[in-house]
């Protein structure tokens, strides 16, 4: 079995992706109440700030900023799938997993991207809004309701302008 190695730096900027199990299923936007709700009572209980979001029918990306002295963003993630996994199941929607007690909605791990600096976090910024157009789920970033890109439009963030955020990078 491969080796995983995480970059684990408290109080760093993270771009994730993290996938559907089966990437046909529209499980994220079917039930984005769901999503929400368990995303919202996980960042209360470990707070996290979100700077970017993006949920697509089969994946999300995001990016977070951790607390000083906090770099655990995978006991965040692993009480995210399984709260919205459980969620679902309980709706009868569940999905068994290839282990016992466990749920076959989600990929078993996920993608982390430690942010570098600045410039980094303005491209994965405008990666993350440009995904629902890249897979042709509409024409225009505005047009897709499930991310955080109005957000950002009212605090007159435009893409490809600098954050100006004090990244912790790990360096």
């Amino acid at each position: 079995m491969p080796n995983y190695r995480r970059l684990y730096v408290p109080g760093g900027t993270y771009f994730f992706t993290v996938n559907l199990q089966d990437r046909r299923q529209t499980l994220l936007v079917d039930h984005v109440d769901i999503l929400r709700d368990v995303y919202g009572r996980v960042q209360k209980r470990y707070p996290f700030e979100t700077l970017a979001i993006c949920i697509l029918p089969d994946h999300l990306h995001c990016i977070w900023e951790l607390p000083e002295g906090d770099a655990d963003f995978s006991t965040r993630w692993r009480l995210i799938k399984s709260g919205f996994s459980k969620a679902l199941a309980r709706k009868g929607l569940g999905v068994q997993g290839r282990r016992s007690g466990e749920s076959g909605i989600w990929q078993r791990r996920f993608w982390e991207h430690m942010i570098g600096g600045n410039s980094d976090l303005d491209n994965y910024i405008s990666y993350i809004y440009y995904n629902p157009v890249k897979h042709g789920l509409v024409d225009d970033t505005q047009d897709w309701p499930h991310s955080s890109w109005h957000k950002l439009e009212a605090e007159n963030y435009l893409p490809n302008k600098t954050v100006s955020k004090n990244l912790k990078t790990g360096e």
